[in-house]
């Protein structure tokens, strides 16, 4: 049997592309440090504050819808730069706005090109690295994790000069990562068939793909409740602090995200590793939601949901992209509009439910949904564990809308030899 490579050994055009995706993922915990600052010095309540999570990563899943209908037409290279020239044309306005409602709607452009540069980069990814699918995809959540660590810590150093200085900073860091992608990266052929716009959306049609993707979506509800609403119940702590407890939590998420979950995925098998960790992220939850006026509780609690995150985010996206019957590029988009709108909405919901009710109740409802998460996971367990063993089991034809069965046959042959 042949020697599996590491994921870390790559093209440069693989790092290129793996750069700019930590520089975008940066953007999701960047405004962490300075949701405080912008709500005092903006006059904003926190729900309004919330919308800055709100608007990014509800276009963001709504655009994952159009991703492939542009790359399929312009070629993933020239996509990859159209995102991060909006990104960078983004977030500098957003920077440069005066009020809140000027920067949550630059934030829904700037979530525009994220959501091109995500689906794209993805699929980029899988397809020119080298040991593999499971290390491309290693090597894609290591992206995610790292930049989900240094965005707040960035965010908290320059948020300590002036709430204006992390948008401008990922704006810079951006058009570097545009550069390298100009520069390192081959021109890549336009795809042999243009996708249909509706694609994504029929891709839900196959059970399996629909499950796991509300699993994503139930456990990043979770997941962005922590990291939007969980900083305005630390206690009075400067941008720099904040920054220093998520870039932990971060390092948590990469390390999980690395090293944790293949490991756990080939010592227990992907389905019962993630039933444990829903669990403990869910009582991980609790304990917030018990303890909110608690700043010391909060913020160990959040460190350590990193390490459940870490996991999940690798192990989900292995398992969505493994068993989905379509092109990697669709199950991609799919996957990332169906997570997103819970990662969006998340954050809204707990300012208001914060608003109405009390600080307990969203982190609560965070825990249920991230049980919630383990139980619809069940439904699909047999499918699952067939993508661990490299066997993906013939989709039935009804949940595949407009593909012939040798087609089928041809799509889910080729998963199972790279999975």
């Amino acid at each position: 049997m042949k020697a599996e490579q590491s994921p870390f050994r790559q093209p440069k055009a693989v790092w290129a592309v793996a750069f700019a995706c930590v520089i975008s993922f940066m953007g999701i915990g960047l405004v962490d440090p300075i949701l405080k600052s912008l709500s005092s010095q903006l006059k904003a309540s926190p729900s309004q504050v919330e919308l800055l999570f709100t608007s990014y990563l509800v276009v963001t899943a709504v655009a994952m819808l159009v991703t492939g209908w542009v790359s399929s037409r312009i070629g993933a290279k020239r996509t990859l730069i159209l995102g991060l020239v909006l990104i960078v044309a983004f977030a500098a306005a957003a920077g440069s706005s005066g009020s809140i409602n000027g920067i949550v709607g630059f934030r829904a452009g700037w979530g525009l090109g994220n959501a091109l540069f995500i689906a794209t980069s993805l699929a980029v990814i899988v397809s020119s690295a080298s040991g593999g699918f499971a290390g491309a995809i290693v090597l894609y959540e290591t992206a995610l994790g790292v930049g989900i660590a240094l965005g707040p810590l960035v965010g908290g150093e320059l948020g300590s000069i002036s709430w204006r200085g992390p948008f401008y900073g990922v704006s810079a860091l951006m058009a570097i990562a545009l550069v390298a992608t100009i520069v390192l990266l081959p021109p890549t052929p336009k795809p042999a068939r243009k996708e249909s716009i509706t694609e994504p959306l029929k891709a839900l049609r196959h059970r399996s793909l629909a499950t796991t993707s509300v699993v994503g979506l139930l456990y990043n509800w979770g997941f962005f409740t922590v990291l939007g609403y969980a900083p305005f119940l630390m206690g009075d702590v400067s941008p720099q602090k904040l920054g220093l407890v998520f870039c932990a939590w971060g390092v948590l998420v990469a390390a999980l995200a690395v090293w944790g979950a293949p490991w756990l995925r080939a010592r227990f098998g992907t389905p019962r590793t993630l039933y444990a960790n829903f669990v403990l992220m869910a009582i991980d939850l609790a304990v917030i939601g018990i303890y909110p006026d608690r700043p010391a509780v909060v913020i160990a609690a959040v460190i350590i949901s990193g390490a459940f995150i870490g996991v999940n985010n690798t192990l989900v996206t292995t398992a969505v992209m493994s068993i989905a019957p379509v092109e990697r590029p669709v199950a991609a988009a799919t996957y990332g509009f169906v997570r997103f709108i819970g990662g969006g909405l998340a954050p809204f919901c707990a300012g208001k439910l914060v608003e109405h009710y009390n600080a307990h109740v969203p982190f609560i409802l965070g825990a249920g949904t991230v049980v919630l998460a383990a139980v619809v996971l069940s439904t699909v367990h047999r499918a699952v564990d067939a993508a661990d063993r490299g066997e993906i089991a013939q989709p039935e034809l009804d949940d595949l809308d407009r593909v012939e069965r040798a087609d089928a046959v041809q799509v889910a042959a080729g998963l199972g030899n790279e999975a």
